[in-house]
């Protein structure tokens, strides 16, 4: 089952890419920019990266993005992840960035998304992958911020494709930016959200993102089982929810595994992706090693998990169409 998944054509719809920067290139970049790090080796760094719960992590994630600084350091940093994806059979990724964790500490907005945009060029060029931005808002941010960040990114809007919503969810729940959102999707941004697993008034925070802003789809989204009204809605919008196991199971205990058999099962558009891979030790093959290690999925079940992420990638219908023929004509081999 390892070769088969590392075989199967991928589409990777969650991935921060903040999330991808390896000890390895932190430690090279420190050195670029003549910074110190807290750490003596990568070894050293690697074993401070022990969560318990969403804020532990955080804490280490928006420290680690000090050493990203100039447009090289973000070209490098995402073109490490699309080796990466390229490698795991990757075709096409959705990556999310968060220019405030950026811009508030006075790195300018186009330093970050020209370095970002480079490499996603020569990704396609050289690597094959194809891959698009989504523009995060920091949810413990004010909304005012959000918005000003909104406008900030007009001049670029053909260099991204949706937007989406992270960070800390307790006290922000998504009707806090609803004013932001209605903006974007006049703009003619997608539209998504991140809905934490067993977060505070995580159903609700669903509920929200779903009936009163109107998503395009939910990142994370397991806690969408507590209501069975919003589970048919999703499945008759044909929304899909982007899961993570590994990430589940730094921050919960656990991979959700269950919970994603059960939408599965339900006829939700489920995917698997890897999150933060950097920090979790697992990049998107991984994630579904895991879960097929879990749940003992067979091949075709595992297929139908990479024909959901095509059916809702961001994308043309015919390019759609062309990936999902690669999964069937895999599959059928």
């Amino acid at each position: 089952m390892k070769d088969f998944v590392a075989g199967l054509p991928k589409c990777e719809l969650h991935l921060h890419i903040e999330g991808t920067l390896e000890p390895e290139l932190k430690f090279e970049l420190a050195r670029r920019n003549g910074l110190e790090l807290p750490y003596a080796s990568v070894a050293e760094m690697r074993a401070a990266y022990t969560f318990d719960s969403l804020p532990s992590f955080l804490t280490i994630y928006y420290e680690s993005m000090s050493v990203l600084r100039t447009e090289p350091d973000f070209y490098d940093l995402a073109i490490a992840y699309l080796r990466r994806a390229a490698e795991q059979n990757v075709r096409y990724a959705e990556i999310f960035f968060d220019p405030q964790a950026h811009t508030s500490r006075g790195v300018p907005f186009d330093v970050v998304i020209r370095g970002l945009r480079r490499a996603l060029m020569d990704a396609q060029a050289r690597l094959g992958v194809r891959a698009q931005l989504i523009m995060c808002f920091l949810r413990d941010f004010q909304a005012e911020y959000a918005m000003a960040t909104l406008l900030e990114s007009l001049p670029y809007k053909e260099w991204i494709v949706g937007v989406g919503l992270d960070s800390d969810e307790k006290g922000n729940p998504p009707v806090k930016f609803a004013a932001v959102y209605e903006r974007a999707r006049q703009e003619g941004y997608l539209l998504t959200m991140h809905c934490d697993v067993d977060q505070d008034d995580a159903i609700e925070h669903i509920r929200q993102a779903v009936e009163d802003i109107g998503v395009d789809r939910i990142d994370h989204g397991v806690n969408l089982l507590e209501d069975q009204r919003l589970v048919e809605t999703v499945v008759a919008r044909g929304l899909g929810l982007t899961c993570c196991p590994v990430s589940n199971g730094f921050v919960t205990g656990s991979l959700q595994a269950e919970g994603i058999r059960k939408l599965m099962d339900l006829g939700v558009r489920v995917t698997v992706s890897s999150d933060d891979p950097a920090y979790f030790a697992a990049y998107v093959q991984e994630n579904l090693i895991a879960l097929q290690e879990a749940l003992q999925l067979t091949r075709e079940e595992l297929a139908q998990l990479e024909r959901n992420a095509f059916e809702i990638a961001w994308l043309p219908r015919q390019v759609k169409d062309a990936y999902v023929a690669e999964v069937d004509a895999y599959v059928s081999r």
